[in-house]
């Protein structure tokens, strides 16, 4: 699933691929917001974003692309 995070005051939006569900990443926002701490947030490749809930602007949940190659017709 691809998340992207907009952050307060930044110009670009963090995006990122992950194998979370669309429920458990509301569910981790939520928590992050209502608690005041950080969204901590695991992508595919094992990396891991962590933003201050307090400079979250928005979150968007989507399915994420599928690349295409060559032409199509």
């Amino acid at each position: 699933m691809e998340v992207k995070i907009g952050v307060q005051h930044a110009q670009r939006e963090l995006v990122l691929e992950t194998d979370e569900t669309a429920e458990a990443v509301e569910k981790l926002v939520g928590d992050a917001i209502a608690g005041g701490g950080l969204l901590s947030l695991a992508d595919t490749k094992g990396r891991k974003v962590f933003v201050p809930a307090e400079k979250i602007a928005y979150v968007e949940l989507g399915t994420g692309s599928v690349g295409h190659v060559g032409f199509r017709s």
